[in-house]
């Protein structure tokens, strides 16, 4: 009897851990400017939290970035403190 190997990944997936740099690593972005509601908005759940660097795919120095730019677009009441 042959074992047939069903663990393995399909062809063309790519998983959040196959990407080698985060969003804005990729995009060259050294600022991540909190005027820039659209981006930001992708980093938050719908209640208004801020995704972990595991579920956003960050790294950590521009998911630092990411959080000081979330918390001046909440302060300027860009972004929502909770849905």
């Amino acid at each position: 009897m042959q074992k047939r190997n069903d663990n393995r990944k399909k062809p063309g997936f790519v998983g959040a851990r196959d990407q080698t740099q985060c969003r804005f690593c990729r995009r060259g972005i050294k600022y991540v400017d909190y005027k820039d509601v659209g981006t930001l908005q992708k980093l938050l759940t719908n209640r208004g939290k801020i995704y972990s660097r595991k579920r956003s795919g960050n790294c950590a120095s521009c998911q630092r970035k990411a959080k000081r730019a979330i918390k001046r677009a909440r302060y300027m009441a860009l972004l929502p403190f909770t849905a």
